[in-house]
């Protein structure tokens, strides 16, 4: 099964977490098949804090893709604000 899912990196106490597309079975922060995005809970003044290719994310879950309930929350609060 597919997933869309935060894969973190970053430092200690400094998390940045990139969007990923990934097959279930790999470790969160190991192989993936696409990077669709970042988020960065950090990101002071004018940083982004949330990127996401949208029509990616669109695209993989018309084809099966189930995205995890940290990303739905972000996406939920993504469009609210645009």
């Amino acid at each position: 099964m597919v997933v869309i899912r935060l894969a973190r990196g970053g430092s200690k106490k400094r998390p940045f977490y990139k969007i990923v597309v990934a097959d279930r079975r790999y470790s969160p922060t190991g192989r993936f098949i696409e990077n669709v995005g970042y988020f960065n809970p950090m990101a002071r003044s004018n940083a982004v804090r949330l990127e996401l290719k949208k029509d990616r994310i669109d695209h993989w879950i018309s084809q099966g893709a189930k995205p995890s309930d940290r990303l739905k929350s972000l996406m939920k609060a993504e469009a609210k604000a645009a």
